[in-house]
């Protein structure tokens, strides 16, 4: 009985655990350098719907769109920077799944360093200041305070 539920799970499961091609049939281009190209552009073009696969990896149509869009180019004669500027131009820069590092994006690359350094920098003061300490001699009335409390 062990046997038939384990082997009833595993006939189950197996498909959870099996990678989803998004990439159909119909969208393969016959030429096999294009679709290679194809291949190798989508691999850095994000879905807008998943946001963190590549369109060859997702199945929401969006993505589909996507892929077709970028063998079109292909077809059209454009070279990979062609039509990865034709997908950044008609979807914005977040389509890229490795921003660029110019523009707006030095900001944002160089904005954790910064904060690290401006964090360091803080720590160093604290640790500094701490280490003055403050001025630890009693006065004559507090050491008077002192003697009587530990008199009693």
């Amino acid at each position: 009985m062990k046997h038939l539920i384990l082997a009833l799970m595993l006939i189950v499961l197996t498909p959870v655990g099996t990678p989803a091609w998004a990439v159909q049939p119909d969208e393969v281009l016959t030429d096999p350098a294009l679709e290679q190209r194809a291949r190798q552009i989508s691999k850095g073009l994000r879905c807008l719907v998943c946001r963190n696969e590549n369109i060859d990896d997702s199945n929401a149509d969006l993505a589909r769109d996507l892929r077709l869009l970028v063998r079109e180019r292909l077809v059209a004669g454009d070279t990979d920077d062609d039509v990865v500027e034709y997908v950044v131009e008609r979807y914005g820069e977040y389509v890229l799944l490795t921003p660029r590092g110019g523009g707006t994006n030095l900001l944002l690359w160089g904005a954790g360093p910064a904060m690290l350094l401006l964090g360091l920098f803080v720590g160093v003061l604290f640790l500094r200041g701490r280490a003055r300490g403050s001025d630890d001699t009693l006065t004559a009335e507090e050491e008077a305070q002192l003697k009587e409390i530990l008199d009693r």
